[in-house]
């Protein structure tokens, strides 16, 4: 009987992918994966029809405008896109920009927009360079290197009609593939709030840029936790808006039916400013609660608790504590079939990818990292079938985390299972054992690409050895301003508010490259 190495080779050989002698690497990347793969075996092919990723419109806010600041409704608070730009400039070390903005040119856009102030004001705005943006290289982070696309994308465009100022394209993980921001073209992403942890992926750039003052706020994208990853391990906020309710045009693919675009920032404010702005709104709406009374928050149990890092599991149950002191009800709920989540994840991710980049992959694999070039590669050898079978299960997963919000208006859960682990580490070890590195990182956050939720990370401690400790608040179908609104209660009463090392504004920097305390 044929070894899969073999039957793997003369696979790729028969359908003339070629590039034989790379099988000892697509096994080994198989075999980590093979409980994912095990898992979709085991699962049986509903008779439903396939999941179908369609876009949602927004809720309308159901803000209390006594609470809503008029600075929200009103011009903006005063930026310093000069002092941003400046930061980026002093640290090119960090490997935070692949591209910046020129002073003369910052310059231009400060004196413009004194001229037509908009909603965002001046506000400095780091891009993910994944996405089109006018003057500046499209590379997604690849070896393959970009040229300027002349245009904006949607998103890019409605922000500096708003008034924000773009200072740079950020450095991502390769075609926003991975989870360590670990860029083999471009260097490593250093993380602020910890040095020595990854700073998550694949907006690793985006959240770097915020957690050093770099930008005020940045654009991320998010296919399996790529905006809520990085802001659970750099300390800043990240939302996942539903499914399709900002447009993606202009932002490179990865698989689309699992692809978001959303705003991060150093706090939930600043990430509504951004967020209004993105969905082309002429304000920021009335968005804000004078309290939790009367919001039912339920804290996900089982796949959504085991495993966690004990510091996180007491976090989680902080912040739980936290909102029924605001007034919420509060409850603990398991989502049925959550647990097959990463299997469908993977079964839907690979292929996706893989057809979006399977030119690339083909005419120009020099030009790809090694990571994500076997990942991409891997995606050949998955059938079309069980695509199929994966997408009619994601419809029964996303019908089961619906019908859950007859007992709960938010769910709240951790972002990560575990603190940002060390650079370089393979595995993480939780609660006695060593899970997979994508295990701890993306096992809490995919769920809600499959099912197209809004979710959003909220910085809410740190680790005894000062690494951020994020929640994660997750709403129904459009209920976005809602969970930007239970964010912003419960940023109020994070400790993260009042610890030492966190950062809710720009860390002073050192020289040597390192954010002070």
């Amino acid at each position: 009987m044929s070894t899969l190495k073999e039957t793997l080779a003369g696979f790729a050989d028969w359908l003339g992918h070629g590039h034989v002698h790379r099988a000892d690497a697509w096994v080994a990347r198989l075999e980590i994966n093979q409980p994912e793969i095990d898992a979709f075996q085991a699962l049986a092919s509903p008779n439903v029809p396939p999941y179908l990723a369609t876009p949602v419109a927004l809720l309308e806010p159901d803000g209390d405008p006594a609470a809503h600041p008029q600075s929200d409704a009103g011009a903006a608070p005063a930026f310093d896109a000069r002092n941003a730009l400046e930061r980026a400039q002093a640290h090119p070390d960090w490997h935070i920009f692949i591209t910046l903005e020129n002073a003369p040119a910052i310059a231009d856009s400060i004196a413009a927009q004194a001229q037509k102030p908009g909603l965002l004001a001046g506000m400095p705005v780091a891009i993910k360079d994944l996405m089109a943006v006018n003057g500046f290289p499209l590379t997604c982070g690849s070896g393959a290197g970009g040229t300027d696309p002349g245009h904006d994308a949607t998103v890019v465009g409605r922000i500096r009609r708003a008034g924000g100022i773009v200072v740079g394209t950020t450095n991502l993980h390769e075609l926003a593939y991975g989870i360590t921001s670990n860029n083999p073209h471009y260097g490593r992403v250093v993380n602020p709030a910890a040095p020595d942890r990854i700073p998550g992926g694949s907006s690793g750039g985006s959240a770097a840029a915020i957690a050093t003052g770099m930008a005020v706020a940045a654009v991320g994208t998010d296919t399996a936790g790529s905006i809520r990853v990085p802001a659970a391990c750099c300390g800043i906020v990240g939302l996942k808006p539903s499914y399709g309710v900002l447009p993606v045009s202009g932002i490179a693919d990865l698989a689309p039916s699992l692809d978001h675009v959303g705003p991060m920032a150093a706090t939930v404010e600043d990430c509504a400013r951004l967020f209004a702005a993105m969905a082309d709104l002429p304000a920021v709406p009335a968005w804000r609660y004078s309290s939790l009374n009367g919001k039912r928050i339920a804290e996900l149990g089982g796949y959504f608790d085991q495993p966690l890092d004990t510091e996180v599991r007491a976090a989680v149950k902080q912040a739980m504590a936290a909102a029924a002191q605001d007034g919420a009800a509060c409850s603990r709920l398991e989502l049925k079939g959550a647990d097959m989540a990463p299997a469908l994840q993977f079964q839907t991710i690979c292929p996706e990818a893989t057809a979006v980049d399977g030119e690339r992959l083909r005419d120009h694999p020099e030009t790809l990292g090694e990571d994500v070039r076997v990942r991409l590669e891997i995606g050949n050898f998955l059938p079309g079938h069980m695509y199929v079978k994966a997408q009619r299960l994601r419809n029964v997963l996303a019908r089961n985390f619906d019908e859950a919000f007859a007992d709960a208006d938010f769910f709240l859960c951790a972002t990560l299972r575990a603190p940002a682990p060390v650079i370089d580490a393979v595995t993480v070890s939780i609660e006695g054992h060593a899970y997979p590195l994508h295990t701890a990182i993306t096992q809490l956050t995919l769920p809600f690409n499959l099912t197209g939720l809004p979710a959003l990370s909220l910085p809410w401690t740190t680790s005894a050895d000062g690494v951020p400790i994020a929640i994660q608040i997750v709403g129904r179908r459009g209920a976005d301003w809602q969970v930007l609104a239970v964010a912003e209660r419960l940023q109020r009463l994070a400790p993260w508010r009042t610890q030492s090392g966190a950062r809710l504004s720009a860390p002073p920097i050192q020289k040597d490259g390192h954010a002070s305390s």
